[in-house]
């Protein structure tokens, strides 16, 4: 192996980098500083963008295993009725390419794929060090890695961050999220269990897929809120309150939340874009390089891009490369997950809009996933040309 990487963050991202790197002949190693990888309820759509790059990881038979698969998608006005678009024409993601997962599992599958040794769990970042040939990490247990690069992939609380630039301070959109998990048979006939269901309505939005090879069902409720609001996925929340937050809406809605027994709250936030990403020798990933809120179903999938344009700009580098090959991928990275991050806004004010028409809405929704290029962005194929033009260009 040539280069030693060591990344900081066992999340969706930080494994997914350091697949990547190692099937490029990289030593690369995941530091977290939780002892054990838990299984926290919340679900996640990894779409062609995110699917295409892990298939070709080799680890999409394991994946798509876990997947609750589905036909398609609907979206739905807050009293039921259909938008008046066919959802197929929206480019969000072919569905026979998108998995539906439980958090938990996805990045389970991911830890499985690395030899051992590959991740260690229960090493604390304290302090980094930098220098002109590597850098040095310290933890919090008296150990001390050197490596040829330093990736950040610390989720959107990144200590990591400020090594590199200024912290950004959360940016909230006045908006909070219920989220739960609730068996499927609980509500066979009340919804269809194989579809992506969003009913859209005056200031607030409710979200149904299924995970966990169809077995469970999981739902986010985005209502508006004054609070401050724990960005955590684990703030217990009240099934009554959720409740009557929907009162009024299509019966369906309320007959999946009477199925509940929990819920949880999360605060929606994301991060203003930061001025850089990456040093000579430390490079930031996923949230902890640019938080994205969830309305597109992409913050996932943009990390899991961050780790393939890493690794494949990382390919066949020699230590003294290292600094423009970070510069090379910050570059081709920037641009794209900014276009991301404005358009996930964009898309929440259009879910919760109180003057657009379904029509209206059905139209601006078809504008901003043709402008991500969900189906069609192969971060992989961006990467490797870009490569080899800076080489041809020597």
């Amino acid at each position: 192996m040539s280069l030693r990487v060591a990344i900081v963050g066992a999340g969706i991202g930080g494994l997914t980098a350091a697949i990547a790197l190692r099937r490029r002949g990289i030593d690369a190693t995941v530091y977290e500083q939780a002892h054990e990888l838990k299984a926290l309820g919340a679900g996640v759509a990894i779409a062609t963008n995110g699917s295409r790059v892990l298939t070709d990881l080799g680890l999409g038979d394991a994946i798509e295993a876990l997947a609750g698969r589905v036909r398609g998608y609907a979206y739905r006005t807050s009293t039921g009725a259909a938008l008046p678009i066919d959802p197929a024409a929206l480019s969000l993601g072919d569905p026979e390419r998108t998995w539906f997962l439980h958090r938990g599992e996805f990045q389970t599958a991911l830890a499985r794929a690395l030899p051992d040794g590959a991740l260690q769990m229960g090493r604390r970042c304290v302090g980094v060090t930098e220098t002109p040939e590597g850098a040095r990490v310290d933890f919090a247990d008296g150990s001390v890695v050197e490596a040829d690069v330093l990736v950040g992939a610390d989720g959107i609380h990144s200590r990591l961050q400020g090594t590199v630039t200024d912290p950004a301070d959360p940016v909230s959109e006045g908006i909070m999220a219920y989220r739960g998990l609730l068996p499927a048979e609980r509500v066979r006939g009340v919804v269809d269990l194989d579809v992506s269901a969003m009913w859209l309505g005056p200031r607030q939005s409710f979200l149904l897929y299924p995970v966990s090879s169809g077995r469970l069902m999981n739902l986010v409720a985005f209502v508006p809120t004054t609070l401050d609001v724990e960005e955590s996925w684990t703030a217990p929340g009240d099934v009554a309150e959720l409740a009557r937050a929907y009162q009024g809406w299509d019966e369906r809605v309320l007959q999946v939340i009477g199925a509940m027994d929990e819920t949880f709250r999360w605060g929606i936030y994301d991060r203003e874009p930061l001025d850089r990403w990456s040093t000579g020798r430390i490079t930031l990933l996923g949230d902890s390089a640019h938080a994205v809120t969830p309305h597109l179903g992409q913050g996932a999938n943009q990390a899991v891009e961050d780790a393939i344009t890493l690794a494949a700009t990382l390919a066949d580098a020699s230590t003294g490369d290292v600094p423009d090959r970070l510069a090379l991928y910050e570059s081709l990275r920037r641009g794209r997950t900014r276009l991301v991050r404005n358009q996930a806004r964009e898309a929440g004010r259009l879910y919760r809009s109180t003057e657009v028409s379904p029509a209206e809405q059905a139209e601006r929704l078809r504008g901003i996933y043709d402008s991500i290029h969900i189906n069609d962005h192969d971060a992989e194929h961006v990467a490797t040309e870009a490569l080899s033009r800076v080489g041809a260009s020597r």
